[in-house]
């Protein structure tokens, strides 16, 4: 669902899209992060996304003013995964807020992966 708001130079849409890519972005940007990701219902294989696609790995409900935002991410090996997450939370939290104006209510963080290098 979109949201408007009415300014005095007119009326401004944001699209649950253009929420979820910032999400992503801000996401991403954290240490340890190594993308967002999707996952396969059938199979339930986890797939890496790439940037024009980051906003699949998001899910995004809007009640009113309030934000709930699910994201679903890749973690680099030997990640302290509570602080990576933490850390996703507050900056998500911030940035969007900032962005769009909303209150950012929820932020869950699911590490669905970890990349191992060799």
């Amino acid at each position: 669902m979109d949201r408007t708001f009415e300014t005095k130079l007119g009326d401004v849409t944001i699209s649950e899209e253009a929420i979820a890519k910032t999400a992503g972005f801000v996401a991403t940007k954290c240490y340890g992060v190594v993308g967002m990701v999707s996952k396969n219902r059938r199979d339930g294989l986890v797939s890496l996304l790439k940037k024009n696609n980051m906003s699949k790995g998001i899910e995004v409900s809007v009640n009113g003013n309030m934000l709930d935002l699910t994201l679903h991410i890749m973690v680099e090996y030997g990640i302290n995964m509570n602080a990576v997450s933490q850390s996703i939370i507050n900056h998500v939290k911030y940035r969007v807020s900032e962005c769009t104006g909303m209150q950012v209510r929820t932020v869950n963080v699911i590490v669905e992966t970890v990349r191992v290098q060799k």
